[in-house]
């Protein structure tokens, strides 16, 4: 189903809830990266191109470590966002850079820690996409000539994972604020993602390894329950074990909440709703341990922020954006809380789609 802004915002002020088809949630497949030919000895270019719906512009650039990279974009629509992927990681991975995130946004400057080639995707966020529209944008990226400094955290990160087995006893996520790190079933980028980790989550190591190049940590959470998997060694640094987090918790669903029922011949939910500026709202999905559950958020102007509750109270995932869809196998059952949180200075409509399989 298709809003238009006066008929959402309409519906949603009137709270309309109810269930529905879910939507496609596949995005279109990217075309391949254009090569930025910049110079490792110092170079700039820019691109002037358009993006429409849920079409990804891609550019890929090379340039080594210890060079300093400026990535700047302008846009006709407000809608449009550019992310950097280190080499290796691509959309669909954990972005180096999130420009909704950077300050300003689309504006990010950054000593590479690592050499080789580096990905840039440029896409309108989802609700934008949905509506058909089109941005035209002006990217800018450049490659400093002189090498700098690499930053001291990046270097503690590189020499913990270096070893091909041991490190530390205790890791924290270091990754752009706003993006997350993928736990995956395997050390390879093609296996299963079993959570997203926030930047800071702290982890308890089991051993860092070279495999196929590339350094990987296997680690185990510290939420309840544990979860083991692996990690990225390029994402994590050494943390003090004695300073570890306790798992975040969260009250339990009171009867203020909103409880999405899932037809049992029904692949999904769609309800609509309206956050004042600084408001939340909590929804309860009753769902059972090893069920995937699938959440797309689609606010009808700037993105917006929500969050998973596992039916223990702690936090199976905090700040995820509106700007991805989310799918994880559950590890509990009962009701799970999403809390979706507008952190914009505006009220702002939005639709969300819950599925469980």
């Amino acid at each position: 189903m298709i809003w238009s802004r006066t008929l959402f915002a309409a519906a949603a002020l009137a709270l309309v809830a109810g269930t529905a088809a879910a939507q496609d949630l596949t995005a279109a497949a990217p075309g391949p990266a254009v090569d930025l030919r910049l110079s490792d000895g110092g170079d700039e270019t820019t691109i002037s191109e358009t993006v429409t719906g849920r079409d990804l512009a891609l550019y890929r650039f090379t340039a080594s470590a210890g060079r300093t990279v400026h990535v700047t974009m302008t846009s006709d629509n407000p809608a449009a966002y550019f992310n950097v992927y280190a080499p290796d990681s691509a959309p669909g991975d954990e972005a180096l850079a999130v420009g909704e995130f950077t300050n300003p946004p689309n504006d990010w400057t950054r000593t590479l820690t690592r050499s080789g080639d580096y990905t840039i995707s440029v896409y309108l966020y989802r609700a934008a996409a949905r509506r058909g529209e089109s941005a035209t944008f002006t990217l800018t990226v450049s490659v400093d000539g002189d090498v700098a400094e690499i930053p001291s955290d990046a270097v503690v990160s590189d020499q913990l994972a270096a070893t091909l087995v041991g490190g530390p006893d205790a890791l924290a996520v270091s990754v752009t604020p706003g993006s997350a790190l993928n736990l995956r079933a395997g050390p390879t980028s093609g296996t299963e993602v079993l959570a997203m980790l926030v930047n800071g989550a702290g982890l308890r190591n089991l051993g860092c390894r070279v495999i196929d190049g590339r350094r990987w940590c296997n680690v185990v959470t510290l939420t309840d329950p544990a979860t083991e998997g692996w990690v990225a060694g390029d994402y994590v640094i050494e943390a003090d074990a004695s300073k570890m987090p306790l798992p975040l918790s969260a009250p339990a669903a009171s009867p203020g909440d909103t409880r999405v029922d899932l037809e049992p011949d029904a692949p999904g939910a769609e309800l609509l709703g309206l956050l004042g500026a600084g408001e939340s709202r909590r929804y309860v999905v009753d769902a059972g341990n090893g069920r995937t559950l699938r959440i797309d958020v689609s606010p009808d102007g700037p993105p917006i922020t929500y969050r998973i509750i596992n039916p223990d109270g702690t936090v199976l995932q905090d700040r995820l954006s509106s700007i991805r869809d989310y799918a994880a196998e559950l590890t509990q059952s009962g009701d799970h809380i999403v809390e979706l949180v507008n952190r914009t200075g505006a009220d702002v409509a939005y639709s969300v789609v819950f599925e469980i399989e």
